[in-house]
């Protein structure tokens, strides 16, 4: 019909690209059956696929559509190149994102979302790690994205040829058209329109993603992110005053030790079970991608010789899960202390670049030189500059390397990173002093000196290989601080920042965020806690061991003191999906959906839905919601900073 001429351009558009959506869908459904057809309604994927495609697709009909019915022909038939080139910028969007898909779920077990903007900021070290670690899918999907461009062009070639619908034609269309759209648009009868929450109908986080684009999931990643400012937005709202009684009182500390600044609500006195004239130092060894999977210790791969020795000098916790899947995660809990929030790491936020706590603060006001130590660059994650503003005096990168042995994408290797740190120790005598130092070989594309190690694969650059040599560094560390002065005086904990690629069938795949901690010094006891804690726990506990009285405003808890009667508990946030485990219970609060719970069996690594623990339910919405707060409020730290 001559009457639909003006349209067709629309429809030729919603329909290639729901073709090609499907198609795509279909796909990556029969790479990833093995995870498609464990879930029994598995064929609602296409279903929330076709909703969600409609929905994504509309908004980019919208405009053209308005503009097509109400704009004269003659205007029309002069600009409709615009409109072409409008549309084949969307479709070559949408159609690049799925050729990165594949590549993308390999790593990340998810489609592309906020970690592929992120990245993005970092163009030399992503560059490097995509053409050594991976140059095949790199040019398989640029090959494929040239072809698709032209391709795209020759569709599109006659889509936009003169009209000359009547203009009453078009005015009566006018509000069929954009009814249409806006119901697809909300694709939703409920109170809020729909979005990806909608169609996460199973327990495997990775199916639910296959449910939509990945074009859409990139999209809708960075417009939450506005949100992701406001935890109460996402999971829920939860009251300040119940946030901050309910995170005290699980702190399990007598009420008599906070301080009630109101300027810091969280400000507690903590005194440790041995108060030390000379405190000691503290080293915080933060190891890139150590998941409990590669150290023997812990029953993972036989990978970690240096670090199963270790364990037996010190104290190895076996049960300590790490706050997120990012290294900023892991920083934001070691040295701060920080409960994870559906938003950004404070280490790269605006109100945290100064007057936020981190342990550097701490002890550089009680006279120690605090110092970051890394063998890349520190501007990358924004690393520099929050260290800068909050209580580390020295930044040691990748540019104040003059001799070293070697160096990949992501910096020097890790012995010269340690040599470095060595010598940065022994430079301050009998000065007490604090140091963060992250290392770096362990991360993809995997690089090391040779001659190190025997490799566990036959291949160099491999993830079991970069860990080997990563545990063979902090041998080499270990045996430098040993022949120092400083060692008998050194508090040394060994921590991983996340585990290696976070994925598994569950929503929030808990094994994955189980890493390994040490703590090796004077007076640290030598065995095991086998009980469930935190990155956030770090930190305090550490203060404990080196015999300091101090306030602070952590949550966290002092494992020495912390009463053997009440079960551990650690927080994980899996992108925008925040979990509580204690015991073996876990809840679970996604955007938009109901708070959920689940008994967890950590041997079957399963989860079990169970009736609600409204009392666990209030701790974990209460950590998430005070941490924004606090954030927010800027009232998460100590009073004798400026203000």
């Amino acid at each position: 019909m001559k009457t639909l001429n003006v349209i067709k351009p629309l429809l030729k558009f919603m329909a290639s690209m729901l073709i090609f959506l499907f198609v795509s869908r279909l796909i990556l459904s029969i790479v990833y059956f093995h995870r498609v057809l464990a879930i029994s309604n598995w064929y609602l994927l296409f279903a929330y696929g076709i909703q969600m495609d409609l929905l994504f697709l509309s908004y980019f009909c919208f405009l053209p559509a308005l503009l097509l019915l109400i704009l004269p022909n003659f205007i029309i038939n002069k600009i409709g190149q615009f409109f072409r080139w409008y549309f084949v910028i969307i479709m070559f969007y949408m159609v690049f994102m799925e050729l990165s898909t594949i590549p993308f779920i390999n790593e990340y077990d998810m489609r592309p979302n906020r970690l592929f903007i992120e990245y993005l900021q970092y163009p030399h070290e992503v560059i490097g790690m995509l053409t050594k670690g991976f140059l095949a899918p790199l040019i398989i999907v640029s090959v494929l994205a040239v072809i698709s461009a032209f391709l795209l062009i020759k569709l599109t070639k006659n889509w936009f040829t003169e009209t000359n619908t009547k203009y009453i034609y078009k005015l009566i269309l006018l509000p069929f058209v954009l009814v249409v759209l806006l119901v697809c648009a909300r694709s939703s009868t409920a109170k809020h329109p729909a979005d990806p929450s909608t169609a996460a109908f199973s327990s495997d986080h990775l199916v639910n993603d296959l449910a939509i684009s990945s074009g859409y999931s990139l999209y809708y990643a960075a417009y939450t992110m506005k949100d992701e400012k406001d935890a109460g937005k996402m999971y829920g709202q939860m009251n300040y005053d119940k946030a901050l009684f309910t995170v005290k009182s699980d702190m399990h500390i007598a009420d008599s030790l906070f301080v009630n600044d109101p300027n810091s609500p969280l400000l507690h006195k903590q005194i440790p079970l041995k108060t030390r004239e000379h405190p000691y130092n503290l080293v915080i060894l933060l190891q890139e991608s150590l998941g409990a999977e590669f150290v023997g210790a812990l029953g993972g791969l036989p990978l970690t010789p240096n670090v199963d020795s270790l364990a037996k000098q010190g104290q190895l916790f076996t049960r300590l899960y790490s706050t997120g899947t990012r290294s900023v995660r892991g920083i934001e809990a070691t040295v701060a202390g920080f409960p994870p929030t559906p938003s950004r790491s404070v280490v790269k936020l605006g109100y945290s670049q100064t007057n936020f706590y981190t342990i550097a603060e701490l002890l550089k006001n009680l006279g120690y030189n605090t110092s970051f130590i890394y063998g890349g660059m520190a501007t990358f994650d924004n690393m520099g500059s929050f260290f800068t503003g909050n209580g580390f005096e020295r930044i040691i990168d990748g540019n104040d390397y003059k001799n070293y042995i070697f160096k990949g994408d992501w910096g020097v290797c890790d012995e010269d990173l340690y040599r470095k740190a060595d010598e940065t120790f022994k430079s301050y005598g009998d000065k007490p002093f604090f140091s963060l130092v992250f290392s770096t070989s362990n991360h993809t594309p995997y690089e090391f000196p040779d001659g190190r190690i025997n490799l566990y694969d036959k291949k160099k650059n491999t993830r079991n290989n970069a860990v080997k040599y990563a545990d063979y560094s902090i041998g080499y560390f270990f045996n430098l601080a040993k022949k120092s002065n400083y060692y008998k005086n050194t508090i040394f904990i060994i921590v991983a920042d996340h585990d290696t690629r976070t994925y598994g069938k569950m929503i929030v795949p808990i094994r994955k965020f189980h890493i390994p901690a040490i703590i090796i010094g004077p007076d640290v006891p030598k065995g095991t806690y086998n009980k469930i804690c935190s990155q956030i726990d770090i930190s305090p506990t550490a203060l404990d061991y080196m015999g300091i009285e101090n306030e602070n405003p952590m949550p966290g808890r002092d494992l020495c003191q912390f009463p053997d009667s009440i079960p551990g508990r650690a927080i994980l946030q899996f992108y925008q999906i925040n979990a509580f485990l204690e015991g073996n219970k876990v809840l679970i609060m996604q955007p938009g959906k109901k708070i959920s719970s689940f008994i967890y069996n950590r041997e079957k690594n399963t989860l079990n839905s169970v009736k609600q623990d409204t009392l666990m339910k209030d701790k974990a919405l209460s950590y998430v919601s005070l941490a924004s707060y606090l954030y927010h409020k800027r009232e998460y730290n100590i009073p004798y900073r400026e203000k």
